[in-house]
């Protein structure tokens, strides 16, 4: 490896959506951690605000301008978080005004520091970053925040719009084998209607195309857990694809006990709607595998009448729960939750009956996935949670939502056999029926329940290898980690030379 100086600096550009500052923020910690450089993110003030209530003193945090009634945003509205669907290309066109401050940021680093920073990692949404890091003398590495297929099939569908050409109610994606096909039913409206021309398609298609240009992709995923998949990314884009996944604290890949109750530390900003000890005190009582914990996001909910007919079901099944819960579709995200949102009497039977936890608003996530009592988790299938839940052996039950969720759910159905889907989007319909029959197939001791435990429980052990530094040979993603960082700084070596 090329040598370099623990006084080397990379500026960091997450998207301001909290599933992607989650992982930039662990990605810093994890560089700054391992190679000792100066790390330095960059968002809007109220995303910086959120990042600076974890107080992480060693990653330096900086404001960029933004005024968000200047972009058809409601007031103080910087981040995906409780915005409706049909505002968010609003902010996503909005991350476009970040371009000038971002240009006057690294002008200020030169100048202090004689000399550009090694590399800027900047979202995949952040495709201008790229002429931007040219401009002042440094290189764009694009970091790719979902897993290899996620964004395989999000960007190419996106590219290339192949459902508008489709002659049947399925399509196939280019830089995906044909037998892999996709419903367009269950695409949102926007995506549907895309043609090229549409707001959607004016933002994604420039912005990732600019993104292919990069030095290079670092990717949140680990090379033995979607070794095919990146295999098709990596044909598809190009350039070098790193998977230095799962960005995750180390305590819990090491299922550390000293650590139980405090993981939600290494969440920006958030205060759980119940205690972390009461939550733990609950679980304790439990018996191994045997609660099934439900949360769809810091983004998303569902609709009333499904959440009804997913209180009816899970009362039904008789499984222990622990589900985080906020208003339904229609109401504010931020508002009080009404019983009325529920079946009569659900939260009342349920508490009597000590069969669940409901918890408003938020939960302290990797305390219960990596508990010995959580079986399964019904999820949203968002790439964050569905790599806490795979590293701790939890098999998932799919409701994809938005963004590559449905993407995700289906590489955990057919490919990985971890996950089985209950439905899709906000607009399905479910029984209490259908909801009671899954719950009991995964939550099972036997057949399909089983079979799913067992390999997410191989996957657990795959991601754990990954980043394993013990004994002569590095994990696989320790190793991508430091093949990044010899790519970077032998183009900076080259850069030097040349100047």
């Amino acid at each position: 490896m090329v040598g370099f100086s623990s006084d080397e600096h990379i500026v960091m550009l997450p998207m301001m959506a909290h599933g992607h500052l989650v992982p930039f923020l662990a990605l810093a910690r994890e560089i700054h951690q391992r190679k000792g450089f100066t790390i330095t993110m960059a968002s809007t003030p109220l995303n910086i605000q959120y990042l600076r209530s974890t107080a992480v003193s060693e990653i330096r945090l900086v404001e960029l301008p933004f005024r968000s009634a200047e972009h058809g945003l409601p007031p103080d509205t910087e981040n995906t978080e409780n915005l409706p669907l049909d505002q968010l290309i609003n902010i996503f066109r909005a991350s476009e005004s970040l371009e000038a401050p971002v240009r006057q940021l690294l002008s200020e680093i030169v100048e202090k520091e004689g000399r550009p920073p090694l590399c800027v990692v900047s979202d995949v949404f952040f495709g201008w970053a790229v002429r931007v890091a040219e401009s002042m003398g440094t290189v764009n590495v694009t970091f790719a925040t979902w897993g290899a297929y996620g964004n395989l099939a999000f960007i190419s569908l996106w590219m290339n719009l192949p459902h508008r050409e489709s002659e049947s109610e399925e399509f196939t994606l280019p830089g995906l084998p044909d037998r892999i096909r996709f419903p367009i039913s269950p695409l949102h409206q926007f995506l549907r209607m895309a043609n090229g021309t549409d707001s959607w398609s004016r933002f994604f298609q420039p912005q990732i195309s600019k993104s292919l240009r990069s030095l290079g992709c670092l990717c949140n995923t680990v090379e033995e857990v979607e070794p095919i998949a990146l295999e098709w990314l990596r044909n598809y884009m190009k350039i070098p694809v790193w998977p230095i996944g799962p960005l995750l604290p180390s305590a819990l890949l090491n299922k550390s006990s000293s650590s139980a109750g405090h993981f939600y530390k290494h969440r920006a900003g958030k205060q759980p709607g119940m205690s972390v000890e009461k939550c733990i005190k609950w679980l304790d009582l439990q018996k191994p595998d045997s609660v099934l914990y439900i949360s769809f996001g810091s983004q998303n909910t569902i609709s009333q009448a499904q959440m009804k007919a997913l209180a009816s079901g899970l009362e039904e099944s008789g499984v222990l729960f622990i589900w985080v819960i906020r208003p339904p579709l229609g109401f504010d995200l931020r508002g009080e939750f009404k019983p009325e949102w529920l079946p009569d009497g659900f939260e009342e039977r349920t508490r009597e009956k000590k069969q669940g936890l409901l918890v408003k608003n938020w939960a302290p996530q990797l305390d219960i996935l990596s508990h010995k009592s959580t079986g399964a988790f019904l999820s949203h299938c968002g790439w964050n949670s569905v790599t806490e839940s795979l590293s701790q052996g939890v098999p998932i039950i799919g409701w994809p939502m938005a963004a590559e969720q449905a993407y995700n759910s289906k590489m955990l159905v057919e490919e990985m056999g971890v996950s089985v889907e209950l439905t899709r989007g906000l607009q399905s319909e479910i029984r209490g029926e259908e909801v009671k029959e899954m719950i009991e197939t995964v939550m099972g001791e036997n057949g399909k329940g089983a079979e799913m435990r067992k390999k997410a429980a191989e996957v657990a052990e795959r991601i754990k290898a990954a980043m394993n530094e013990e004994g002569e040979e590095k994990g696989s993603s320790i190793q991508a980690l430091d093949n990044f960082i010899s790519a970077v700084s032998v183009r900076g070596k080259q850069k030097e030379i040349c100047t």
